[in-house]
């Protein structure tokens, strides 16, 4: 087994250890599917690899796996309560025993980092090809502690594979486990501790899926708004189109979430997000994503092929963004403004309207203008004199200079495209007044100036710049008045 933590000596001989389960357990996720993303992240074609690693047993895979990657223990979400418990029966000298079917050294490091332990049992391929779970993870245990002199050892565990590890207890501790299992635990230790699981609760999955980021989708409602459409099969057409990209979006945003968790956990907001916070299991978020993006094309099918292919494309490039294109500086603001103003073209090709060249011009720079933004508020959050990279960001502090003058450039273009456009045929086409759309350039420069202010002042705290302006009520000001002044312009009145 592995080296110990702990002299294993040093232990009382009088007390009865306690072994303690890692994945499910002490963390509520698991080692290995934390192990597993982030050598994908790290290359996509890796998944083939860990393929060919699983044909020569899971033990087999457990030591490729963590020779390659292991996860920052100081990062990983633990069962605060359970830990709490922990602590509290080192302090009066009970011996803790980790003892995990994880690769040795993630077991080490946990142990390591956790400073609770008096000594850790793991998978080790290199020394017996064992993988320390069941039947194995028992007979390990027993031998463990009868070569400190212990005949009785208590074990605490989550799932039914520790089944067979109780069956050799004296007490059992259920952490985190299925009620079911408790159950039948309970028929061979009625006496069993439990340390209740946390339902999962839809709330946790609709903020997984980030549902009130779908309010970025009405964007598919734009070009029929521009084109002054008011035919009610091109908006049933749109708003099927809006919910197959919400969907897809919601998808990605697990994807975008699995491949960022380390960072995610160090993070001041992100670290609630429920995969951050372990309130959300990899394989649950695994399969949702899936089949939300299964159904998503099932109904961009039903729109039209065009949409699907619009779909498919947004889909790849979002997925891109996620493995690599987050990490470029500037190429990822411009695939965030891009990502936008494909919102526009899918809705355009939904309901088979003309998409303007100014709609895209006007659209190109004030997204891009947002992405900087949010860029910026993240920066305004680590301290200026720290000359380390953003995690997970190819940025310094010292860029945000740079940043912020390249977001009002491009947010002050916007507003001068908006300004051209007033003169130009399409207007003209499309209004009865346009001269009156002279009165929505200050309102835009306005709330651009402003947000940028804002940015400044530190009061998006890395908040997303369209969620901002959606609880914002200058923002819906804003709004009001752009529609007023375009309502009046079309009918003259």
């Amino acid at each position: 087994m592995t080296p110990p933590v702990a002299t294993a000596a040093s232990l009382p001989p009088d007390v009865r250890p306690l072994y303690v389960d890692l994945d499910g357990t002490l963390t509520p996720g698991d080692t290995l599917y934390e192990s597993a993303l982030l050598f994908v992240r790290r290359n996509p074609l890796n998944l083939l690899r860990l393929l060919g690693w699983l044909l020569h047993g899971k033990a087999a895979l457990k030591q490729r796996l963590a020779s390659a990657v292991r996860p920052d223990a100081a990062r990983l979400p633990y069962h605060e309560l359970f830990l709490s418990f922990l602590r509290d029966e080192h302090a009066r000298g009970r011996p803790l025993v980790l003892a995990s079917a994880a690769d040795a050294r993630i077991v080490r490091e946990v142990a390591e980092h956790l400073n609770v332990f008096d000594d850790c049992l793991g998978t080790n391929a290199q020394a017996d090809g064992i993988n320390l779970s069941r039947a194995n993870k028992r007979a390990a245990i027993n031998a463990h502690a009868r070569a400190r002199g212990h005949e009785a050892w208590a074990y605490a565990g989550n799932s039914r594979d520790d089944l067979e590890v109780w069956s050799g207890a004296t007490e059992a501790i259920a952490v985190n486990a299925p009620d079911s299992l408790v159950s039948a635990l309970q028929r061979t230790h009625p006496q069993a501790r439990v340390f209740a699981r946390e339902p999962l609760r839809l709330a946790t999955v609709l903020r997984a899926i980030r549902l009130r980021q779908w309010s970025k989708n009405g964007l598919l409602f734009v070009p029929l708004l521009a084109a002054h459409s008011l035919d009610p099969r091109l908006w049933g057409m749109v708003l099927l189109a809006f919910v197959a990209f919400g969907l897809c979006a919601s998808a990605t945003y697990l994807v975008n979430d699995l491949l960022d968790l380390p960072n995610d956990r160090v993070h001041r907001i992100k670290r609630h997000r429920p995969l951050a916070a372990g309130t959300l299991g990899i394989p649950a978020a695994i399969a949702l994503s899936a089949a939300m993006l299964a159904l998503a094309f099932v109904l961009a099918f039903m729109a039209s092929a065009g949409f699907a292919a619009v779909l498919l494309a947004y889909t790849a490039t979002t997925l891109a963004y996620s493995l690599a294109l987050k990490r470029m500086a500037l190429i990822d603001v411009l695939v965030l403004s891009g990502l936008y103003t494909l919102r526009l073209g899918a809705g355009a090709v939904a309901s088979g309207v003309d998409l303007s060249n100014w709609l895209l011009a006007i659209s190109i720079f004030l997204f891009l203008s947002l992405a900087l933004v949010k860029r910026c508020a993240e920066l305004e959050e680590l301290d200026n004199e720290d000359p380390s990279q953003a995690p997970g960001r190819g940025y310094h502090p010292r860029d945000l200079a740079s940043l912020r003058t390249m977001g009002m450039a491009s947010g002050f273009l916007a507003v001068m495209v908006l300004t051209l456009y007033i003169d130009s045929q399409n207007s003209l086409k499309l209004y009865a007044e346009p001269d009156l759309l002279w009165c929505a350039a200050p309102v835009l420069l306005l709330w651009v100036m402003r947000i940028w202010l804002k940015t400044g002042r530190r009061e998006l705290q890395g908040e997303d710049p369209l969620q901002f302006a959606l609880r914002d009520p200058f923002s819906w000001g804003t709004l009001l008045a752009m529609a007023a002044i375009g309502l009046v312009a079309t009918t003259g009145i």
